[in-house]
């Protein structure tokens, strides 16, 4: 019987796996289980309750520890190799400083706009000594413009004016659509050819924002990773200006 309940474990944790991601069982292992057999189950099931709950508690432990083993590898490349990091991705301040800030932002979200508003205030106060790198994190299922807006920010980046066109998009962050893509680029004297073209080639660099965010278990936006003097880790944007103010008078120290 325990064995029974092991291979219901391994097949109750793989249904809810692919119920999670939208994924059907394979055919073959569907026409695997007999009538006879799911009747039985389902029995089970219902004199057992807890191996339900018990294969979501393992599920997600099991979820949990490779979020932290992802986040601590990340963390780890942030203080020795920030550049591993921003990779490709569009950055703004010194290149030589050791203040990383790691922004994943959705352009339809009214929270990262607010944020945007505060980030402003901090790149210009600590100019010499922070270096901020955006990675995309379009919230496609609720935003049906984060992704078309992030596709015409990654076209203006080929063309050198990323950070203008970001700061455009946030400022008529109510008026996303095709229009408003294609008079920022006109404003901005982007090669409009060029602009459309690689608009159709930005979801492969998107794509790798996305995959590195769910990696670390970032579901939402804003969410800013930093490193510093004394810090490294996720970090309220409320809180930045603190650390950083700590960084000048504290050895290197490394948090969770």
């Amino acid at each position: 019987m325990r064995q029974f309940f092991d291979h219901l474990r391994t097949w109750l944790i793989l249904g809810l796996v692919c119920l999670v991601l939208g994924w059907s069982l394979p055919a073959q292992a569907v026409s695997e289980i007999n009538p006879q057999l799911e009747q039985q189950v389902l029995q089970i099931l219902r004199q057992h309750p807890e191996v339900i709950l018990e294969s979501v508690q393992a599920y997600q432990q099991q979820q949990q520890q490779k979020f932290k083993q992802a986040q601590q590898a990340f963390l780890q490349d942030l203080n020795n190799n920030p550049q591993v990091v921003i990779g490709n991705s569009p950055t703004i301040g010194p290149a030589q400083s050791k203040t990383v800030l790691i922004e994943f932002s959705d352009f339809q979200c009214p929270y990262c706009a607010e944020a945007h508003k505060t980030l402003k205030s901090l790149l210009a106060n600590h100019q010499n000594d922070l270096i901020l790198a955006y990675k995309h994190l379009p919230l496609a299922a609720i935003h049906a413009e984060a992704l078309p807006a992030a596709q015409a920010a990654w076209a203006a980046n080929q063309q050198g004016k990323f950070w203008e066109y970001h700061d455009a998009l946030f400022a008529n962050q109510k008026q996303l659509g095709e229009d408003l893509y294609l008079d920022i680029a006109k404003k901005l004297n982007l090669d409009l050819q060029k602009f459309q073209r690689d608009r159709l080639l930005a979801n492969t660099a998107i794509g790798q924002d996305i995959q590195l965010a769910q990696k670390l278990g970032i579901a939402g936006t804003p969410t800013f990773v930093m490193n510093s003097k004394n810090f490294s880790g996720a970090v309220q944007l409320s809180d930045i200006e603190s650390k950083l103010a700590e960084s000048e008078n504290k050895q290197i120290q490394v948090h969770d």
